[in-house]
């Protein structure tokens, strides 16, 4: 597939599981009426009841992986693709295409400054769908509290998902500007400040 290139600036927001990219995506909308679109949503859309991909899903899977109501069983589906990279590999395969076309084809009138928030941005290979990337960054023990405590996991569930990833060092190593979510929120939105000035 040939790149994604638009004269306007995109900002591909990114960085690890609970490291803070919700915070900045909601401080951008507020703050400054930027028009964030978010690959999570898209991704929760392509396994909704009875799409193809929920279907191809439950197909590999069988019932176990469906709730009553036919939706997709998240904690089951969960147990694992977080504990086998090759099915988590089949599953993401699935998505990741119709993630993409889904943030191409909804942002394609839009000439001003926006904003994706890509979780799974490098390991995806969406960074061409970006003029700029930002990742925000925290140490793993905060990174692994606060998945605990939002998610509810244990301390094995939360390390899961965190290695699931790539490491967030690497991920900053190959960002435009790295958001240093270790201190406190007030600090966090002051370094979006600096970042869209150093950036218009």
């Amino acid at each position: 597939m040939g790149c994604y290139q638009m004269s306007k600036r995109i900002i591909g927001l990114t960085g690890g599981i609970a490291t803070g990219k919700t915070t900045v995506a909601n401080y951008l909308a507020t703050a400054y009426s930027l028009p964030i679109f978010d690959a999570d949503i898209y991704a929760r859309d392509a396994v909704s009841v009875n799409s193809p991909i929920l279907q191809a899903i439950a197909q590999r899977y069988g019932e176990q992986i469906l709730l009553p109501d036919n939706s997709l069983n998240r904690v089951k589906l969960g147990e694992i693709i977080f504990n086998n990279q090759a099915e988590r590999s089949w599953v993401e395969n699935l998505i990741h295409p119709y993630v993409r076309d889904r943030l191409i084809v909804e942002t394609r009138l839009i000439t001003s400054l926006l904003v994706f928030v890509i979780p799974l941005l490098f390991e995806a290979k969406m960074t061409d769908l970006v003029t700029e990337i930002w990742v925000v960054s925290c140490l793993e023990q905060q990174q692994l509290v606060r998945l605990m405590q939002r998610n509810n996991l244990t301390l094995e569930q939360a390390q899961a998902r965190i290695k699931s990833q790539m490491p967030i060092a690497e991920k900053a190593a190959r960002a435009d500007i790295i958001l240093d979510n270790n201190s406190t929120k007030d600090a966090l939105l002051k370094q979006v400040d600096l970042a869209l000035l150093r950036l218009s």
